[in-house]
């Protein structure tokens, strides 16, 4: 699973609806409203790197109201819910 982290510019009139676009499409885990130069964080996950043109330039770009995307693909995810499985790996509960 290929994640990528999609910073996101757009109207700023029109941040929820956008969003709620965005969220509704496949391979969109979540989106975030957020402040600071960008107005939105999307996180897209993908099987294979040629699906993220699909989604973000091919889908995510063409929501109206959408000016600009900025993407950092992951190369790897950490997550406390992976720490702790790790760590309780051989502990009788």
């Amino acid at each position: 699973m290929i994640t990528a982290i999609v910073l996101i510019k757009t109207s700023v009139d029109r941040i929820p609806e956008i969003a709620e676009a965005i969220a509704a499409l496949d391979s969109v885990s979540e989106v975030f409203s957020v402040t600071g130069t960008y107005d939105l964080i999307a996180m897209v996950r993908v099987a294979k790197h040629d699906d993220l043109a699909d989604v973000i330039p091919g889908r995510i770009s063409k929501i109206p109201g959408v000016a600009a995307t900025d993407t950092h693909v992951a190369f790897r995810t950490y997550s406390q819910h992976d720490l702790e499985a790790a760590f309780a790996i051989g502990l009788d509960a």
